[in-house]
């Protein structure tokens, strides 16, 4: 059975998601300097581009409504505003970010309780290091049901 998006376009089932996630050299430097800037609290953001291709290519940077240096929530208003620009630029939300202020790029006890889109990557950042290049304090995730999967990161 293929699965419609609202604007038609088939979503990817399990056996067409790819197996790891591939971003551009700036966008992962974009990614960092978010986080930085947010701290001392975490960042958090939207990445689009091909699900199906397993490729990010743009970013939208989100308000944190927590306001925490120790867990994230996509403000509402910021994931309604950015899925639809995400639709209508007709690329597909790709990954869902979010900094971790001092611990390693794994996800949290919180982030595997609070994971709502298991067929997006995850992508984390870790600042315990801040002047880590991004091949070192990017890590890509799958979650789904708790359990989390590392998945190949390509920063290229």
């Amino acid at each position: 059975m293929v699965t419609r998006r609202a604007d038609g376009r088939a979503s990817p089932g399990p056996k067409d998601r790819p197996s790891g996630l591939t971003i551009p050299p700036p966008l992962a430097e974009q990614l960092l300097e978010h986080a930085r800037s947010e701290l001392p609290n975490e960042a958090c953001g939207l990445l689009a581009g091909s699900l199906v291709e397993g490729t990010a290519l743009a970013y939208h940077p989100a308000r944190n409504s927590e306001a925490s240096p120790l867990r994230y929530n996509v403000d509402p208003e910021d994931l309604v505003r950015i899925v639809f620009a995400i639709e209508e630029a007709g690329q597909d939300l790709v990954a869902i970010f979010h900094s971790h202020t001092r611990s390693p790029a794994l996800p949290s006890a919180t982030d595997r309780r609070t994971a709502q889109y298991p067929g997006v990557f995850y992508l984390l950042a870790t600042l315990a290091d801040s002047t880590a290049a991004p091949q070192r304090a990017l890590r890509a995730w799958r979650i789904h049901g708790g359990q989390t999967f590392e998945v190949p990161l390509s920063i290229r």
